[in-house]
């Protein structure tokens, strides 16, 4: 049987850089950094003072009585799956919801709120705990919120790969589609955990960067002053749809996502494989997905997080797995890492690029690393036209994907 070909169809989004997905689209366009001081008091006895916080807070989306039963981290969720839909013109369409699917992860999901109702808990006992506490922190509560909203009735799923699970997620739909177990999946990762404990927990692991002074260039990828990550949050959601599916109901197509690697490294928890091999083999796979030659992929949107090891890392990578042709950028220079939403964000970010034949700059690359060899869109975008874009995923555990986008 001849699988199906996979187009994305809709696109939504919330960030540090706009309430939606155009807002974030201009504001990457024209280099602005998300990144900003953490005004709430509970940081100031922290060593990292900074993140990439939301721009619009959920609350100016979502009704008060909701917003109260939903983790932000679901919210987010929320928000854009509502803007993917509505974008992929579904709203008010005749959809066979026993043909729909969900694919929504969250790297570490509902933390503010275990955190929040343990703190209830310790001062004012049991009886004041929210009894939608549950709900609220339970990982899969995303994607179940999403699948409520929409009525997806052909399966909800959660996938949890840390940093990497955005794009792992949408890998899933890609496999839910070309499987026959759904014509529309809505895919994509959440992440909002901007609270005193992951922050001190990844500032402990040394992990994130401590330009307090300069928040806006503090995120610095493959920069030699690099000092780390900062985190941000928000939520990325695609329309993913087969091709014969969109093309019966008049969709318009975005892209094509024509495939996907997914692999592990077998080496460390926190640390990447040195030689890169897990992550290669990752894009090696998604070509082979794809059909495609390592020539044809005329963009990366990389991992790229700031980190002194983990940018040359990929950087490596990519020469052996691609050679060195493609033209890189790094999202996370504007928009902070984003955990589990990252992927799903940048995979928006490669489908917009391809569009719009631009690549979208990498800010505060002001003194390359050395080693850094690979062509960069630094401080401006670089108009390019764009048949294929790979995006590269890596989260903690070990976890490697890639995925390749290429034009409808």
């Amino acid at each position: 049987m001849t699988r199906p070909d996979v187009v994305v169809t809709g696109l939504g989004a919330t960030t540090p850089l706009g309430g939606d997905v155009a807002s974030t689209w201009e504001a990457m366009l024209a280099g602005r950094s998300g990144v900003r001081a953490i005004e709430q008091e509970w940081a100031a006895d922290l060593p990292v003072k900074i993140a990439a916080q939301l721009l619009v807070e959920p609350s100016e989306k979502i009704d008060r009585v909701k917003l109260r039963r939903l983790d932000r981290s679901e919210a987010v969720a929320l928000i854009a799956a509502q803007e993917a839909w509505a974008d992929a013109g579904l709203d008010g369409a005749d959809v066979d919801l026993e043909r729909l699917a969900v694919s929504v992860g969250t790297g570490i999901g509902g933390a503010q709120t275990l955190l929040a109702q343990d703190d209830i808990l310790e001062a004012s006992g049991a009886r004041r705990v929210s009894p939608h506490t549950v709900p609220m922190l339970m990982p899969n509560g995303p994607a179940a919120w999403v699948g409520l909203e929409l009525h997806a009735k052909a399966g909800v799923h959660s996938v949890a790969s840390a940093c990497a699970t955005g794009a792992e997620a949408i890998a899933l739909g890609l496999d839910i589609i070309r499987s026959g177990r759904a014509d529309i999946v809505v895919a994509g990762g959440t992440e909002a955990v901007v609270h005193p404990l992951p922050i001190a927990g990844f500032a402990a692991a040394r992990a994130m960067s401590t330009r307090n002074d300069e928040p806006e260039r503090a995120s610095r990828p493959w920069d030699k002053g690099r000092d780390g990550f900062v985190l941000g949050e928000g939520a990325g959601v695609l329309v993913l749809e087969s091709a014969e599916h969109a093309a019966a109901r008049g969709a318009r197509v975005y892209a094509r996502l024509a495939g996907s690697g997914v692999t592990s490294d077998g080496f460390d928890i926190v640390q990447p494989d040195p030689e890169g091999s897990g992550f290669v083999r990752a894009v090696r796979k998604a070509l082979a997905d794809a059909d495609l030659s390592p020539a044809d992929i005329a963009h990366v949107n990389a991992h790229a997080t700031s980190t002194p090891t983990g940018d040359m890392i990929e950087v490596n990578g990519l020469r052996v797995a691609l050679g060195d042709h493609p033209v890189l950028t790094a999202s996370k220079s504007m928009v902070g890492h984003l955990l589990g939403a990252a992927g799903a964000v940048e995979s928006i970010a490669t489908v917009l690029a391809i569009r719009d034949s631009v690549v979208p700059p990498t800010i505060n690359l002001d003194d390359p690393d050395d080693g850094l060899t690979l062509d960069v869109a630094a401080h401006k975008p670089r108009p390019l036209d764009i048949p294929a874009a790979l995006n590269n995923s890596f989260g903690f555990g070990g976890h490697n994907v890639a995925l390749i986008f290429t034009r409808p």
